[in-house]
């Protein structure tokens, strides 16, 4: 009974919620490189200075230093390429699927994972359209997709700023 009660405590403090997916990864393939008939992956190895520097810039450190592309193609021209991007903030995981169009510039955005917690806030603030302010954005602007969540959900913005 002891064990029980320990474990029950264990996992509160912990905070643990499975994740469900929000978008099958297949479909954001599909919305984020339009077009693509044909895909390549392209990993991209990182020093432990620049995975540092890219933590330090944007929050996020890949794997084991290894940044995953997958390239579309359309009849040997380049589409796009998208990265699926893990977040992990203080109530779990998020999973982001991130395109880029042939000119660096963000495609668009989609949240693929999230934890049975988060969803309500995350479907919120997509319905509130803030992935629709990435769109376009380009590699060295700052984005404010924080600003189209509702004011009086606190929860949401915390979530989108960590």
């Amino acid at each position: 009974m002891k064990t029980f009660f320990l474990g029950a405590a264990a996992a509160a403090l912990l905070h643990i919620t499975p994740t469900v997916v929000l978008v099958k990864r297949q479909d954001a393939v599909a919305r984020l490189l339009p077009g693509a008939d044909n895909f390549a992956v392209r990993e991209l190895h990182l020093s432990s200075a620049d995975s540092r520097r890219l933590h330090d810039a944007v929050g996020w450190e890949p794997p084991d230093g290894v940044v995953t592309f997958y390239v579309g193609k359309h009849q040997g021209q380049v589409t796009g390429a998208l990265i699926f991007m893990r977040v992990d903030c203080q109530h779990g995981p998020i999973e982001l699927a991130i395109g880029y169009d042939p000119r660096g510039t963000i495609r668009g955005v989609e949240v693929t994972k999230a934890t049975v917690e988060m969803k309500p806030w995350i479907v919120e603030a997509l319905r509130a359209g803030l992935a629709n302010e990435y769109h376009g954005l380009a590699v060295a602007e700052a984005p404010s997709g924080a600003e189209k969540v509702n004011r009086g959900s606190a929860r949401c913005r915390d979530i989108w700023r960590s």
